[in-house]
């Protein structure tokens, strides 16, 4: 120790082995207990731990001070070790305390023994923070960013950092707009993504980028949402699909033995059709069975008018012949309010195949009750969940019904990566009648099906892929359109003119007009990753300054209004909003 150290040692990494020597601890008070006049146990704390500090006499010293503690390692007597600290076999006696700085009481208990709302938990952030959960999850966060890091690196990309300053671009969210000041009415936009930049530094000849990228977009927030976001961003040139899925997939990797201490499985494969067949969903979750079950065969030619549309599946819930009426009437009025007609209920309620009971039993013959059951491979006690409709409709009413009803905890069921290829290009129409971008409008289409593009656009498949976890959307990505008559083609599809192209993205287009290589890329959302990796369900638990589910920030108070200077310097003028 020398004279001009603040500590030698942290709290959490004392042991019996450090028996005898004389050391130095900063930290915060975690608990304080008085034996008498002359005794005294003060419990110090800092990120790595806690370390019992005997004090002779009386220490003046409250809960959360922060304080310095020189003493000496001494094994504990017989019969007072503490298995439950890692330091629980050693304490330090003989101790002088210097008091560092004072503090009120803490708004709630700094261990992790006490539930706090989480309005005061954000509110004191920096109290929040000192907890073992939240520096467990910032800590955990740490080692997956330098993993990710090291693996590309490894993996022979070069780190460049893209403008936060950036132009508007269609990628399928809002966007955040700050105002130039030297430009009235002009405006920049936050970045949703580095897409367009990380294309233009494959035909600057990059060849392989990443980044540990900082984005933001305008969106209502939710558990797996915040307006900014950090995300591993990777372009590479003269890739396929599987070169970027490889690499992404070797980093995850990586990352989660990390985090965890073990590296996952094989990540599962799945077109995006039958993952929406089979699970009803683009980002299934795989930790448990119930598929959707076609049964269209069993109610071919019914005469059941609910039952007459282009898809009938089915949903087998084991064991749910017992829910009530007042939980199946629920489950109706769910389905309706996801876009659906309507939701038919059948319990198996004996081994004889066709003994069903439901509303609809009156209107079945003997031949639907037996397919129903054979066709779901139902037992006596389990229910049967019917929805017929458009094909998208079907699948999206079961698939959000099967997570209601079987989705296991988030710390259950192990991690079950799934790699979703083969999206479609467009997603639906707009109230124009315009295709819509699926990812966003630089994704090449599937080869085979480039000469749709015009006549039937739904119908044309991409090269886009999504990575999942557990039911997560990690990230996504896509070989990227590096010709410029294919990108016009498919602005074309969207409504954009070529002269609003011209505009907006004149930029890329005579960018293309230089050499462009074919490149593709992905981005992984790490705070999705980290919050998986971590057990937990709400991403806000691994930021270290979160926003509300309102998107404010109930430490600083942000968003605030600003000094009428400000805005006269930038041009504008505050309007009262509508309503």
């Amino acid at each position: 120790m020398t004279a001009t150290s603040m500590r030698t040692h942290m709290c959490g990494e004392l042991g019996s082995s450090d028996a005898g020597t004389r050391v130095r601890l900063c930290g915060w008070v975690s608990r304080r207990r008085d034996h008498g006049e002359h005794l005294a146990f003060v419990d110090l704390r800092d990120h790595s731990g806690i370390t019992q500090c005997v004090v002779d006499g009386s220490v003046d010293v409250r809960s959360e001070w922060v304080i310095s503690v020189e003493g000496t390692v001494r094994a504990r007597p017989e019969g007072t070790v503490n298995a439950e600290l890692a330091t629980g076999e050693i304490e330090v006696v003989d101790c002088i305390v210097e008091v560092l700085g004072h503090a009120e009481p803490p708004p709630f208990p700094v261990d992790d023994r006490a539930e706090t709302d989480e309005s005061v938990r954000l509110r004191y952030r920096y109290v929040d923070i000192r907890r073992p959960r939240m520096q467990r999850n910032l800590r955990l966060r740490a080692r997956v960013v330098e993993a990710l890091r090291s693996a590309m690196v490894r993996q022979g990309f070069c780190e460049v950092e893209t403008p936060l300053l950036w132009t508007p671009t269609p990628e399928g969210a809002r966007e955040f707009t700050v105002p130039s000041r030297l430009h009235h009415g002009s405006f920049y936009v936050l970045p949703q993504s580095p897409q367009i930049a990380k294309q233009l530094l494959m035909v600057g000849g990059t060849d392989r980028y990443f980044q540990i990228a900082r984005c933001l977009r305008d969106e209502d927030l939710r558990a797996d949402r915040q307006f900014e976001f950090t995300q591993l961003d990777i372009e590479a040139s003269f890739v396929s699909q599987e070169d970027i899925q490889g690499a992404i997939t070797e980093a995850v990797a990586d990352a989660t033995e990390a985090a965890v201490g073990e590296s996952p499985g094989e990540a599962e494969r799945i077109t995006w059709h039958d993952a929406m067949d089979r699970y009803g969903s683009d980002k299934p979750d795989l930790r448990f069975a119930m598929e959707l079950l076609d049964i269209g065969q069993v109610f071919a030619g019914t005469s059941v008018r609910a039952f007459d549309a282009p898809c009938v599946k089915a949903l087998l819930v084991r064991g749910g012949a017992s829910l009530g009426r007042n939980r199946l009437d629920a489950l109706v009025d769910r389905a309706k309010e996801l876009g659906g007609k309507g939701l038919a209920w059948f319990k198996v309620t004996s081994t004889d195949p066709a003994a069903v009971d439901s509303p609809l039993d009156k209107f079945l013959g003997d031949a639907e009750r037996a397919g129903l059951v054979s066709g779901t491979g139902a037992a006596e006690g389990d229910l049967v969940l019917v929805v017929a409709d458009i094909w998208h409709t079907v699948c999206r009413v079961l698939g959000a019904l099967r997570l209601d009803l079987g989705r296991p905890p988030i710390t259950e069921g192990g991690r079950r990566f799934c790699w979703v290829t083969d999206f479609p290009l467009f997603d639906g129409v707009d109230d124009a009648g315009r295709p819509q971008a699926a990812h966003h409008p630089f994704t090449m289409p599937h080869p085979d099906d480039i000469d749709r593009l015009t006549s039937d656009p739904l119908s044309v498949r991409s090269q886009a892929y999504d990575l999942v976890l557990n039911g997560w959307e990690l990230g996504s990505g896509s070989i990227r359109i590096h010709r410029e008559d294919i990108q016009r083609q498919v602005f074309d599809a969207l409504g954009i003119s070529s002269g609003e192209a011209e505009s907006r993205f004149g930029f890329l287009l005579g960018a293309f007009r230089y050499g462009a290589p074919p490149h593709g890329g992905f981005a992984v959302g790490i705070d999705r990753l980290v919050a998986l990796l971590a057990g937990e369900g709400n991403i806000r638990e691994v930021i270290a300054f979160p926003k509300t589910q309102s998107g404010t920030d109930p430490m600083t108070g942000a968003p605030k209004p600003v000094a009428e200077t400000v805005l006269r310097d930038l041009g504008l003028r505050p309007i009262p909003k509508p309503g």
